[in-house]
C-alpha cells in the first residue's frame, strides 16, 4: 500500500494492512540478534541443548520477534512525502507463542491511531500481530508507536 503524503496516511486511519511476504527466521539471524543484543541464553543459541527443552529446539528471542515490526510496516507500506521515520515507544507487548527456528513470519497492523505532530510530523500507533505460518496463535502482540516526517 502506497500513500502519497501524510494526508492520505491519516485517512486510511482504521485499515488493516498485512506484510506481503513470509520471512524466515533463521539460526544465523538468530544467533546475529544475540551478538547485538548480548542475550545469550541457550534457548537460542545452543541447538543441541535447546533440542532437550520443551520447545524441542531453538527459539528466537522474543525481542527479536517485535524488533521486526517496523521492517513489516515498510515491506508492506510507504509514504512517498516522508523523509524520516523513527521508533517513538510502545505501550503494549506480549508474546503468546515461542517462535522456533525455522518458523516463518507476517505481520498484520492496523493504522489505530494518527495524530498531527511538531515539525510536519505524526504521531501513529499500529497495532501489530505477527502470525507465524501454520501456528494459531500469534508470536507477538504489540501496541507500537512511531513518528514520520514530511
Amino acid at each position: 500500500m502506497n500513500f502519497t503524503n501524510l494526508d492520505e496516511l491519516k485517512s486510511a486511519k482504521g485499515t488493516t494492512i498485512t506484510s506481503p511476504d513470509w520471512f524466515l527466521v533463521t539460526q544465523e539471524l538468530v544467533n546475529e540478534f544475540a551478538n547485538a543484543t548480548k542475550d545469550f541464553q541457550w534457548i537460542h543459541i545452543d541447538p543441541d541443548k535447546a533440542k532437550k527443552s520443551p520447545f524441542g529446539g531453538p527459539i528466537a528471542h522474543g525481542f527479536y520477534s517485535l524488533s521486526l515490526i517496523p521492517k513489516f510496516i515498510e515491506d508492506a507500506m510507504s509514504v512517498t512525502s516522508v523523509k524520516m521515520g523513527v521508533n517513538y515507544g510502545l505501550n503494549k507487548v506480549r508474546f503468546p507463542h515461542h517462535v522456533p527456528v525455522g518458523s516463518e513470519l507476517k505481520c498484520k497492523f492496523t493504522l489505530a491511531e494518527i495524530e498531527d505532530y511538531p515539525n510536519n510530523g505524526v504521531k501513529v500507533t499500529w497495532h501489530a500481530k505477527i502470525e507465524i505460518k501454520g501456528v494459531e496463535k500469534p508470536a507477538c502482540i504489540a501496541e507500537m508507536i512511531s513518528l514520520m516526517f514530511e
